[in-house]
């Protein structure tokens, strides 16, 4: 099928969602894409009127500047504007500046960013919205879901892309688009719910976003 199909498809299937869940990975970093903005803009121009929610595995914090809702958005890989102390003394997390000597006012160690990559990983910079996000996914079943896993690797595939699969696999009304310039499989078990797209997910979400002009 041509690209162009597929993007009708997409775009189609997300009309006629009644939920929509969206994975947000690599292809989406700041470092990568420097005006990621416009695509994020882009992406909520599409969603605004759906039901949705966004897991994302960044922790560049760019999603949070743009106009997707806050509450609808989970970052369980942790973000790099949250600090935490370096030894984990305590579960407090600051928003960066918040701590203006830059090490922890419990025990005096270095503060460093609250992100998966740590040594001692608080995750309680999250979990308040991860179990946002799993109430609002228990909604979905037996529910028109359409799931976008948009730019997403195997860096993480126990954060993002193998539970998005078995969301799909066990929601008979669900769909999945899987988006990567190189890394767009889907399991074999997933072959007539599950559609590959292989190319940059940003430049799919632009592409998509023009049929609406």
């Amino acid at each position: 099928m041509e690209k162009q199909a597929i993007y009708q498809d997409i775009y189609k299937d997300l009309q006629g969602a009644e939920r929509v869940l969206i994975g947000i990975g690599e292809e989406w970093a700041r470092s990568r894409q420097p005006d990621i903005q416009k695509a994020y803009e882009a992406l909520y121009e599409l969603i605004k009127e759906k039901d949705y929610f966004i897991v994302t595995t960044l922790t560049d914090a760019e999603i949070f500047q743009s106009p997707l809702e806050a509450a609808r958005i989970t970052a369980p890989c942790g973000n790099d504007t949250w600090r935490q102390c370096e030894k984990a003394c305590t579960t407090d997390i600051w928003e960066q500046g918040e701590i203006p000597t830059e090490v922890c006012p419990h025990c005096g160690a270095k503060l460093v960013p609250n992100i998966w990559r740590q040594e001692h990983y608080i995750e309680e910079g999250y979990l308040k919205q991860w179990g946002v996000y799993t109430t609002w996914l228990q909604r979905t079943l037996n529910r028109q879901l359409l799931l976008l896993e948009l730019g997403e690797g195997f860096q993480a595939p126990t954060v993002l892309r193998w539970p998005f699969e078995k969301v799909a696999f066990f929601n008979q009304k669900a769909k999945l688009y899987c988006v990567h310039e190189s890394l767009p499989q889907v399991s074999e078990e997933l072959k007539e719910k599950a559609v590959s797209v292989k190319e940059n997910s940003v430049k799919v979400v632009f592409d998509i976003s023009a049929l609406t002009c």
